[in-house]
């Protein structure tokens, strides 16, 4: 009998989809860490972009443009994750 916790797309899997199912949701899970590691980076950006903007002159704004990397890395690896991650998480 399958496991009724299970999605119903995930009851009937092979031995070889599970373990790739598996080194997806891994994929995501390192992509999720990666994404918090640097939101913690950007919030230390943070405390420089303000100065940045107001005193630096002209289109020399390094801390601005490093808090803008950060942010769209945060945002294209946090999609990426939930998106790699979904369905039932494995109990181990």
């Amino acid at each position: 009998m399958a496991n009724s916790l299970l999605p119903p797309e995930e009851r009937h899997l092979t031995p070889d989809q599970v373990e790739a199912l598996d080194k997806r949701r891994d994929l995501g899970h390192t992509f999720l860490v990666i994404a918090g590691q640097f939101t913690v980076i950007a919030t230390i950006l943070l405390l420089w972009v303000g100065q940045d903007l107001t005193y630096s002159p002209g289109w020399a704004h390094p801390i601005a443009y490093y808090f803008a990397l950060a942010l769209t890395i945060i945002l294209v690896l946090g999609v990426a994750g939930v998106v790699l991650r979904r369905g039932t998480p494995r109990l181990d």
